[in-house]
């Protein structure tokens, strides 16, 4: 009971001091999404790296079995090794405000009346028991 009630204890105190952190600034934030830009590129260098290595230590294997004369299957087909090149990161444009993202324009003027002279009972009939 004392382990439960020092763990429940520790979780509020955690959730508080997490709940009075401030908001990220722009500058940050802007960090944050190079960071990972980076971090998805290495995944993609890692990948192709481990994809030659692949290619090697399958061609040794072929020419190895070949010389020993024995029997082999063709290798199964697989797309070729893309490089990623080298790392170039584009910042995402800032989000323009309300004001220049035409969120105030006004509504275009009607070409129509919104009503018509049919009586509602004729539009929407009633609907029978």
């Amino acid at each position: 009971m004392k382990k439960l009630l020092i763990a429940a204890l520790l979780t509020g105190v955690s959730v508080a001091a997490l709940a009075k952190l401030p908001p990220l600034s722009d500058e940050a934030k802007a960090k944050a999404a190079e960071a990972a830009a980076k971090a998805a590129w290495a995944g993609k260098v890692d990948g192709y790296l481990l994809c030659k290595s692949l290619d090697r230590v399958a061609a040794g294997y072929y020419k190895t079995a070949k010389a020993a004369g024995k029997d082999t299957k063709p290798p199964t087909a697989t797309p070729p090794c893309a490089d990623p090149g080298a790392f170039v990161y584009t910042p995402p444009e800032p989000a323009k405000p309300i004001e220049a993202a035409g969120a105030h324009s006004p509504a275009a003027t009607a070409v129509s009346p919104p009503s018509t002279k049919q009586p509602d009972a004729v539009v929407n009939p009633a609907k029978k028991s």
